[in-house]
């Protein structure tokens, strides 16, 4: 049975990216689609548009996979993703990570912080979001201080360079996201 496309609370649309159905989307693109439908219960607008290039909703569900596999809590992983969307200018994409990371455990004032772009109120968690902040400004050529103040704060190189992971994940979609016109809230 199809689950359709969610409902969009952002009234443009694009000829060129249609909202695709289980039904509807290319069949390569069918698998990674049906999976986060059954997963969410309803099919994203964003991946129903993603469908339009098979390529970019296997990319981003590879991607994602990876990114799920990191050493970083889910909570951590969460906060990178945040502060993608942020830095990229997805407020669809941070609205829904919000609500992900309240599913994963983090205080509602951790996720209100993050979401207004203010200091998160857990010294850790601020210090892995300055230095995702720092990561995409200066793209993956962060300070030796940067460095070292993820790594005061309990973090490992190994979790620093996982920060790279979810950048490229969540980048791509928040790309994909804007040229489809999915990623804004009105």
């Amino acid at each position: 049975m199809s689950q359709p496309a969610a409902a969009s609370t952002h009234p443009v649309a694009s000829p060129h990216f249609p909202a695709h159905t289980l039904d509807t989307a290319p069949a390569a693109a069918r698998p990674a689609l049906a999976q986060t439908a059954q997963k969410f219960g309803f099919l994203p607008l964003p991946l129903a548009r993603f469908a339009t290039s098979p390529l970019l909703v296997r990319a981003f569900d590879e991607l994602k996979a990876l990114f799920e596999g990191a050493t970083l809590s889910p909570v951590e992983r969460e906060v990178v993703v945040m502060v993608v969307a942020a830095e990229n200018g997805c407020d669809l994409c941070r609205a829904m990570h919000r609500g992900l990371l309240l599913r994963a455990g983090a205080p509602p004032a951790v996720a209100a912080a993050l979401f207004e772009r203010a200091p998160v109120p857990d010294a850790r968690l601020q210090a892995l979001a300055a230095f995702t902040e720092a990561a995409l400004r200066e793209r993956g050529q962060v300070s030796d201080a940067e460095l070292d103040a993820l790594v005061q704060a309990g973090f490992t190189a190994e979790q620093a360079l996982e920060v790279i992971v979810g950048i490229a994940a969540f980048t791509l979609s928040t790309f994909a996201n804007r040229m489809t016109r999915t990623h804004a809230l009105r």
